[in-house]
């Protein structure tokens, strides 16, 4: 029998704020780096007699999100106690959003295997993040409550997810929507961003849908597609032995690859939501909805399909380039000086995504950091497609001036790098090589003509790099043929 994987994603993300969604402790972007318990006030360590204030931010933050994500705002909020208790949960509840959410029904437009789909958006509320626990090797156990009411936003799809490949395509465009409104960091290594997937298999055709599990807790798109793709094997195989799928919360152990059952699943009653008497209902006018319309930007998607569309730049390297709001607008500032110097905008992203990724990796840089501007990135490949310098030179030419900031020109000429490319200057060279390697020589007379190559890296070693290499490869093809006419 085929079955088919029901999934719909429980997304938590911190919202970027300067303080907690309600209190006015100061939120720091790596809580986990902080000494313990320091970033804490009596409201957030629900002292007796301390009462919560909305951070108006944070519910800006979370309408600019709902908005992008084709949410209608409800025009009344209410915050409600959802009953739960764990020891990182200080107040023995949490404040979040039950009956009258912030954004409700909007969608996510993605791209699955070359198609489009839009993935519904069931809700998106406003809540308060937790402590964070810490297992000491005694055994004990500690809480640092320095996370403990930081603003959240939870973001629930609609069960519209059918396969590992459609989940991984949501979470990442959600996650690439959140950076680039500026609401969330991305850096889930960090803790900022989690997910909750909620796995079901039915017979192919069936409507009703199956029993469902949640995995909970998957920190990275790692172990969010594993999780998920494991838990969809995992139920058919019970299935097909005559089993039931039992309604669970599931974690997921990193090390074995796989789910286990960590609780019975609770249902909302189990909760025991109900409005919070501290915080009145959050009316929103819609003046103020209009306003936040308006700081919606071009998201990632549509300017994928723009920059291909004006660039003619490869999708895949598109791709790339859109994955922060800095770096396309490093690309278009620099490809629009490409088009006025004749520069084909795609050589531009080969060198973006390419060699300056690479030297950003290495140094922990963001783009915004960089000494090697979109001029200097635009005059280097200037003076490459001149023959100024070899490909190679360049490369090195880009290692220097982003680490001195200086001009590529200067570069060049403080290195020594500009280009053989005089046919008097490369011939005794050229000469000299193919004088000197009788063997190679041999090898090309019979018939093994590939062996050019080698004599051109000759070439490029006795020039310390410098030499044109299709004009070294005219003169070595030249004297190979008159070595022939000799023989």
């Amino acid at each position: 029998m085929e079955y088919e994987a029901v999934i719909g994603l429980e997304v938590h993300a911190q919202i970027h704020t300067h303080s907690k969604m309600f209190c006015s402790c100061p939120v720091k972007p790596d809580t986990g780096n902080l000494e313990p318990n320091t970033y804490v006030c009596p409201i957030c360590l629900a002292l007796p007699g301390t009462l919560p204030v909305t951070n108006r931010h944070a519910v800006e933050m979370g309408m600019l999100a709902g908005l992008a994500l084709n949410c209608t705002i409800n025009p009344v909020n209410v915050f409600s106690r959802k009953s739960y208790f764990y020891p990182d949960l200080p107040k023995g509840y949490q404040i979040s959003q039950y009956d009258l959410p912030l954004a409700v029904n909007g969608y996510l437009e993605v791209e699955v295997e070359g198609e489009r789909r839009k993935i519904g958006v069931h809700r998106a509320h406003l809540e308060e993040d937790t402590g964070k626990l810490y297992h000491m090797e005694d055994g004990s156990v500690m809480v640092d409550f320095n996370r403990a009411g930081v603003p959240l936003l939870e973001i629930v799809s609609e069960p519209d997810m059918h396969s590992v490949a459609e989940v991984q395509a949501y979470a990442t465009a959600l996650h690439e929507v959140l950076v680039y409104l500026g609401i969330n960091s991305g850096d889930m290594e960090k803790g900022v961003m989690r997910f909750e997937a909620n796995v079901s298999v039915r017979p192919q055709g069936q409507e009703e849908l199956g029993t469902r599990t949640e995995i909970k807790n998957l920190n990275s798109f790692r172990a969010l597609t594993r999780g998920v793709a494991y838990e969809i094997e995992r139920q058919i195989e019970v299935v097909e032995a005559g089993g039931a799928i039992l309604q669970q919360t599931m974690g997921w152990d990193e090390s074995e690859e796989r789910t286990y059952p960590q609780r019975s699943k609770e249902f909302a009653h189990d909760y025991r939501y109900f409005p919070e008497p501290d915080i009145p209902p959050l009316e929103i006018e819609t003046a103020w909805i209009e306003q936040v319309q308006a700081q919606v930007p071009e998201l990632p998607l549509a300017k994928k399909r723009r920059l291909i569309a004006t660039y003619d730049i490869r999708p895949y390297d598109a791709n790339l380039l859109v994955s922060t709001q800095a770096i396309a607008n490093y690309f278009e500032t620099a490809a629009e000086q490409a088009r006025e110097a004749s520069i084909a905008p795609q050589e531009v992203a080969n060198w973006i995504t390419g060699e300056l990724f690479r030297l950003m990796n290495e140094s922990g840089q963001e783009i915004t950091e960089l000494s090697v501007t979109p001029e200097k990135l635009i005059d280097l490949i200037k003076l490459r497609e001149a023959g100024t310098v070899s490909v190679t030179a360049a490369k090195q030419v880009l290692s220097e001036i982003f680490e001195t900031g200086e001009e590529p020109k200067e570069a060049v000429e403080r290195l020594g790098l500009v280009q053989i490319s005089d046919t008097d200057a490369l011939a005794s060279v050229v000469q000299k090589v193919v004088a000197e390697n009788p063997t190679q020589v041999g090898q090309y007379l019979e018939g093994k003509t590939q062996v050019i190559g080698w004599f051109i890296g000759q070439v490029m070693k006795a020039t310390r790099g410098k030499a044109n290499p299709q004009t070294a490869r005219e003169l070595l093809q030249h004297e190979l043929e008159q070595a022939r006419s000799e023989a």
